[in-house]
């Protein structure tokens, strides 16, 4: 990595770790712990999910719990199914190329990829060692996340957070490769190893100029994509077509929805969007990265959505919701971690 790149990544805290971003606010955990009368208050915010979605959640399930009509056509696609049966599905569905295709369990964008046709399709079963979903691909070209709540006793939600994603891509000038295009941008050049892997000999070549190359068309901060705080954008319009879906999702009070649309104008309105996933306990009020906003602002913000979620903990707990053994609890952290590391190494994301 050169010495500017280093530079960068030292002096801009959205590139830091997660421990140096999260360990500070250890003590504002403990409190929400004391409010929420346990350490591992996560497992309440959400009681239709897995862990409350902080740990080892199905996607698939998640999915399951989502009206259809506002999510993508999606197939599960266990270990031990045919590829032939998985054509079959694609047809019956009538799901077309490109498809999306990632992990049943995962996290933050990593191990998902878009497949261009049923070789490679069938290149990523035979190489897979996991569940995984296909789905199709939605035509929007604009993403959000929109980060929502709402308390067990309260029959409105709110949204507490929007941001605007721009995937990661170059522009050509006409002189310069795509490798030097990339190396110029320290938020592509930290992603150097996945755009290599992908582009292949296509990094050697020069980029005409004004021509723009998606290098990773997807929504995710750990794969490059620029975080744009929007929530001034947020209209009563928009946060009641949100509500209105998340009050279907029978059990989900907190999280955050990865949202494809068409234009900004349509959103406001509450119209021309699909979810692509719902996030539970572990989301991040991912306005926070937005590269205008201080390490300070992260952290309140951080601090207002645990508050949030220990609240609505305490309240599903109150109702009779049982909260989650330590021990239980620890060991479905410790094989997320496990998981995040396997699908690092995948995604070549250091």
């Amino acid at each position: 990595m050169k010495l500017k790149h280093r530079l960068h990544k030292i002096t801009n805290w959205e590139y830091w770790s997660v421990y140096s971003i999260y360990l500070p606010l250890f003590p504002v955990w403990l409190y929400c712990a004391y409010k929420a009368r346990t350490l591992l208050f996560f497992h309440g915010a959400n009681p239709s999910i897995k862990y409350g979605g902080m740990a080892m959640e199905s996607k698939k399930e998640i999915y399951d719990l989502i009206p259809e009509n506002w999510i993508p056509k999606t197939i599960f696609a266990s270990l031990e199914i045919s590829f032939q049966k998985i054509s079959s599905e694609l047809k019956s569905q009538t799901i077309s190329f490109p498809v999306i295709v990632k992990p049943n369990i995962g996290l933050k964008g990593l191990g998902v990829v878009q497949v261009e046709n049923l070789n490679e399709l069938e290149d990523y079963q035979k190489n897979n060692d996991c569940d995984f979903l296909i789905q199709e691909k939605i035509n929007y070209q604009h993403e959000v996340g929109i980060f929502y709540h709402r308390f067990p006793d309260e029959k409105k939600g709110k949204i507490t957070g929007m941001v605007k994603k721009e995937f990661l891509s170059v522009k050509g000038n006409g002189r310069k490769t795509l490798r030097e295009l990339v190396m110029e941008n320290p938020r592509s050049a930290f992603q150097i190893k996945a755009i290599e892997q992908k582009m292949g000999s296509e990094m050697q070549k020069t980029v005409p100029e004004n021509e723009e190359i998606i290098l990773i068309p997807f929504g995710s901060h750990t794969r490059g994509a620029k975080f744009i705080d929007i929530s001034s954008e947020v209209t009563e319009k928009l946060e009641q077509k949100i509500d209105e879906i998340c009050t279907k999702v029978n059990g989900f009070y907190f999280g955050r929805l990865d949202v494809m649309f068409e234009n900004l104008e349509l959103l406001k309105e509450g119209k021309n969007l699909k979810i692509i996933e719902i996030n539970g306990a572990k989301s991040e009020p991912t306005h926070m990265y937005d590269p205008k906003h201080s390490l300070f602002f992260a952290w309140r913000e951080i601090a207002k959505h645990w508050n949030i979620m220990a609240e609505i903990s305490r309240k599903n707990h109150e109702t009779g919701f049982p909260y989650l053994d330590i021990k239980e609890g620890f060991s479905a952290l410790k094989n997320n971690l496990a998981i995040e590391k396997r699908l690092r190494k995948i995604s070549s994301v250091d």
